[in-house]
């Protein structure tokens, strides 16, 4: 063996390091940046599939959105938004917990296979309505929460009411039935990822808050959106306000909507 062989010094060593710990520093942000991007273009992809069954389901009940109602006693019944679509979710309130895949009715326009009666204990789990990009938020009454798609049953939420709180409805009338006519079809959104409620009033705290739904990074709420004229785009960045109209949206079906019954 030559006599001159020798191996790496800790100098050596420790340049080769400090090296790649520079290689990893400069990367890993490219990288998480890049895994940020592709979940946030698959959940948009997924918002634009359930627009096509939205289509397909107005096709068959005209200028409606999917809705189901739960009866309140004393002969009352009431919509609740978040049962459209999906599959049970594990809030014991408004039926969430047990209205799962086989009632709510947007489910029956999407390629989902056979569904089990809901009668059955389990979950069955309906891919569609779960964003990549939902990571949950800070809940009022509940507090935080990893996944709004197993709390709820589904990623997604329709324009039921706006952020002054659930008294004011938008699209979906309190009793049932058609949308309203729509002024800014383009501008006016029907589905959108739960962020779109991130700074929403609660009659039950001292006002509104942030509810930490950062699904599209982590310094600004977003959503993504299925408009009123069939197009989807996002994430549109969502204020930290009790703001229904922005320069890329609005809850509002017109101008100065205030309807509360």
């Amino acid at each position: 063996m030559s006599a001159n062989s020798r191996g790496f010094t800790l100098i050596e060593l420790l340049v080769v390091i400090a090296i790649i710990a520079l290689l990893v520093g400069i990367l890993l942000p490219a990288l998480a940046a890049a895994r940020q991007s592709a979940r946030n273009v698959a959940c948009l992809a997924k918002i634009k599939q359930l627009g096509v069954a939205i289509e397909l389901y107005q096709n068959d009940y005209d200028r409606t959105l999917p809705q189901y109602r739960i009866p309140l006693g004393g002969g009352n019944t009431a919509n609740i938004g978040s049962l459209f679509g999906g599959k049970k979710g594990t809030l014991p309130a408004f039926g969430i917990d047990t209205v799962g895949a086989e009632r709510r009715p947007l489910n029956r326009y999407l390629d989902i296979g056979p569904v089990p009666p809901d009668s059955d204990p389990g979950r069955f789990e309906v891919e569609a309505f779960r964003s990549p990009a939902d990571t949950g938020g800070n809940i009022p009454g509940i507090g935080p929460v990893q996944s709004m798609y197993d709390l709820l049953g589904s990623s997604y939420t329709l324009n039921d009411h706006d952020l002054r709180g659930d008294q004011f409805w938008t699209l979906i009338p309190p009793r049932g039935g058609r949308m309203p006519t729509i002024v800014d079809p383009t501008r006016t959104w029907i589905l959108a990822s739960h962020s779109i409620y991130n700074h929403q009033a609660d009659s039950s705290s001292a006002g509104p808050g942030d509810r930490g739904i950062r699904w599209y990074g982590q310094k600004t709420a977003a959503a993504n959106m299925l408009f009123a004229d069939s197009h989807a785009s996002g994430p549109k960045t969502v204020p930290n306000a009790v703001q229904n109209t922005t320069e890329d949206y609005t809850f509002l079906p017109a101008p100065g909507w205030t309807r509360t019954d």
